[in-house]
């Protein structure tokens, strides 16, 4: 399936669209993760919380689950909000 990476995240995979393979998002970013070692880890948090400034559309809608399922023809997109003031 498609994968779209936030730019702050280019540095990982010098492209901003990936394919990756999983049946829920955690085996997702597990896949990633093997391809572009150092990624997950930026995505989640130790305890395997999606980190707070990450946000995982799945076809359009977001998710909060890292154990959303998910199907071969899916399209996921991975935003990075920004803060600041």
């Amino acid at each position: 399936m498609k994968v779209s990476i936030p730019s702050p995240l280019h540095d990982y995979t010098e492209v901003q669209e990936v394919d990756a393979e999983g049946t829920t998002l955690a085996e997702l970013l597990a896949h990633l993760d093997r391809q572009f070692p150092g990624l997950r880890f930026r995505i989640v948090d130790e305890q395997d919380r999606m980190r707070p400034h990450m946000r995982f559309f799945v076809n359009g809608e977001q998710v909060f689950e890292i154990n959303h399922r998910l199907c071969s023809s899916d399209t996921i997109q991975i935003i990075q909000a920004l803060s600041g003031g």
